[in-house]
């Protein structure tokens, strides 16, 4: 196989532009595959925007060894799994355990994803709360509706390519496998999480839906099952705790049980929500109405001194052509996130700003234990529900009046639902946070020119970037404190997005597995 990279511009055809290399390298083209391995986009300023596109020679007589994970070790006799949350980590433990012949239970305290869906329309359409079913609670976990989104810094070639090539499998457009920021949309996402969960019970995995974990079954400092919200009892050999960076109430049952926790830096800050057609001119400029662009995507950061310390301020989560949608999980409390559609045609883009928040900032504010940092995030979050009026209305800022520090009288147009209200959103955040976005931003312009014009504004607040806190665990995966017992993942503090979660979700299964 010989690997061979192109620069394809956008006036040019892929198709055409890979025929045109081959006939420069006098390839013989009857005798040879040609596979595309990667795609990225060029915007770069100073530079032809195109695409960089990395194609595989092979001979048709040549045999290219898959790049995947090896099959799982074959489970022991009648070895049974609690899994406990549905979310990439989950579903991919459970996954790899099946196919190793393990019996497991997945066990959700939402609801599977076409009647999530009716729960999501009455938040977003008339600010009714489930707190058991919404955007984070549910199948496929808070990925589900939040673009699907599948990068990752991760350098597991052969687990990445892995997880790429399941959601391929159950219905993933196959450019994943090649696109440098792949995403998959929140409208398609729900579909192939379907089709993933009717193979995985064809294997025999149960699924519990509406029933919340709500305490571990222990015997001699091991965890021999777990008591759910409706009085089951599931025992297991083993329990999976794939839980989410929001599952607060079984968090503090952990930490009633003296499972090992910590507290650790996560960050804070807004919603920050730009039209798209500015974000597409600052960065393809004259190129921006270009058929073959993508809604234009950035990435920021930046370090700033403030509160004690430098702090580093950074775009999370961005959603080109999105929406920012409501992912409270408690009533009278209000966060942030976006989302996208597989097209990313809204209007709108939008990114959370945040900021990061270290152990510091907040042991003492609200107790000194591991469960202070969640308490910090209600603050905010209740702060945010009461600035827009309750009904889970959000108050939005607009960027200059959050640099000069005054509540908006006047806001603009918002993808965000049920509505929106002028008001202050910086006073909703601790007073570091707000003054290193105010920095940031003035750094962030310089970059992007035009980034912080005032048809900019900030929504509600963001506080679920991560965990805010560290479920210990050991090099074999288990907890410290408790056998048997496997935390996983973005609620274990651990791994966050969807490849990395279920990446993280394959190492634990091997782990049980041995």
């Amino acid at each position: 196989m010989i690997r061979h990279s192109l620069f394809v511009p956008l006036d040019e055809s892929e198709p055409d532009a890979i025929a045109r290399a081959l006939r420069k390298l006098a390839v013989d083209l009857p005798s040879i595959r040609v596979t595309v391995l990667r795609r990225s986009l060029d915007a770069r300023k100073g530079h032809p925007i195109g695409f960089h596109v990395e194609v595989a020679l092979v001979r048709e007589d040549e045999i290219v060894a898959e790049e995947r994970l090896p099959p799982p070790r074959r489970a022991s006799t009648g070895l049974k799994v609690i899994v406990v949350g549905s979310g990439p980590a989950g579903t991919f433990a459970a996954d790899r355990l099946s196919e190793a012949g393990a019996r497991v239970v997945m066990v959700e305290q939402g609801k599977a994803v076409q009647p999530r869906r009716h729960d999501l329309a009455a938040l977003t359409q008339r600010g009714e709360l489930s707190t058991t079913s919404n955007y984070c609670f549910g199948e496929g976990g808070a990925g589900t509706f939040s673009d699907g989104k599948l990068y990752t810094r991760s350098k597991d070639r052969m687990g990445v390519r892995t997880v790429l090539q399941t959601l391929t499998l159950h219905g993933a457009d196959p450019d994943i496998l090649i696109d440098s920021r792949p995403h998959i949309g929140s409208n398609r996402l729900p579909k192939i999480l379907a089709t993933q969960r009717a193979v995985l019970e064809q294997r025999g995995v149960d699924y519990i839906w509406d029933d919340a974990v709500v305490d571990l079954m222990v015997k001699d400092g091991a965890v021999t099952g777990v008591r759910t919200q409706a009085g089951r009892e599931l025992a297991g050999d083993a329990v999976v705790l794939a839980i989410g960076h929001s599952a607060r109430r079984l968090y503090e049952k952990l930490h009633a049980r003296g499972v090992a926790l910590e507290p650790k830096a996560f960050a804070v800050g807004a919603r920050i929500e730009h039209p798209q057609p500015l974000i597409d001119r600052i960065q393809y400029g004259a190129a921006c109405a270009h058929p073959r662009l993508p809604a234009a995507f950035y990435q920021l950061t930046a370090t700033v001194e403030g509160g004690g310390g430098k702090r580093g301020v950074y775009s999370f989560c961005m959603c080109p052509g999105g929406w920012v949608v409501n992912s409270a999980t408690e009533s009278e409390a209000l966060c942030t996130n976006g989302m996208s559609l597989s097209r990313r045609d809204s209007p709108f883009a939008n990114a959370a700003l945040v900021v990061t928040v270290e152990p510091r900032d907040y042991l003492g504010l609200h107790g000194d234990g591991p469960l202070s940092g969640v308490e910090f995030q209600r603050a905010l979050e209740r702060r945010a529900f009461a600035l827009g009026g309750g009904a889970f209305v959000a108050a939005a800022q607009r960027l200059d009046d959050f640099v000069a520090g005054r509540p908006s009288e006047k806001i603009e147009r918002s993808s965000y639902r049920p509505s929106v209200c002028p008001g202050d959103v910086r006073g909703a955040l601790p007073a570091f946070v707000g003054n290193a976005l105010s920095v940031a931003l003035s750094q962030f312009d310089r970059r992007m020119h035009g980034f912080a014009l005032p048809s900019a504004q900030f929504v509600g607040v963001e506080t679920r970037s991560s965990s805010p806190l560290r479920i210990l665990r050991n090099q074999a995966l288990m907890s410290t404190s408790h056998a048997k017992l496997f935390p996983a993942a973005e609620g274990a503090g651990y791994a966050g997005g969807i490849v990395s979660a279920a990446l993280d979700g394959l190492c634990v299964a091997d782990a049980i597995l041995g």
